[in-house]
């Protein structure tokens, strides 16, 4: 019965109208198909040529390392907080430091504020802007005698001493 059934599945297929072997043996054994995928694969590479000559989106390029401005920061801040905080200088005692160096508006900082009350108003903000390596220093503690040291401690960190007490 099977070799039955087989055989005529064959023969019903063969005799079929929509046979899509039938027809690509009457055409010419595919030869028609051909021309078809032709143009379709010279259509997709007139796509990708076209799609490689559009300009690139006009974006501004993220940055891959530190900015010039955070490498400079971190080196003052690191000089500052061994100097002034971790070494308990007494003239930074009444301080607490408050790093900023991670900021996301491209302006790392640290703050000295009141070691009592860490939330207060900052009394001295360290920061460098964008992609300057330049470090500013402003707030009220740079109005009292202490700022001339605090000026001084930042200039020489800033330019690569890491020493805690200027050169005599």
């Amino acid at each position: 019965m099977a070799a039955m059934t087989g055989g005529r599945c064959s023969k019903v297929r063969s005799a079929s109208r929509l046979d899509p072997l039938r027809m690509l043996s009457e055409r010419g054994g595919g030869l028609t198909m051909r021309p078809t995928i032709a143009r379709l694969a010279l259509l997709a590479a007139a796509g990708l040529a076209l799609a490689s000559c559009q300009s690139s989106p006009k974006t501004t390029p993220v940055p891959l390392g530190k900015s010039a401005s955070l490498l400079a920061m971190e080196q003052v801040a690191i000089a500052a907080h061994k100097c002034w905080i971790a070494s308990k200088d007494p003239a930074f005692k009444p301080y607490q430091m408050a790093n900023e160096l991670n900021s996301y508006s491209g302006t790392p900082r640290f703050l000295l504020v009141p070691a009592k009350h860490y939330g207060g108003k900052p009394l001295l903000v360290v920061q460098a802007q964008g992609n300057s390596s330049r470090v500013d220093v402003f707030g009220p503690l740079m109005n009292e005698p202490l700022g001339a040291r605090i000026g001084s401690d930042i200039a020489r960190w800033q330019a690569g001493n890491p020493s805690c007490a200027a050169a005599a």
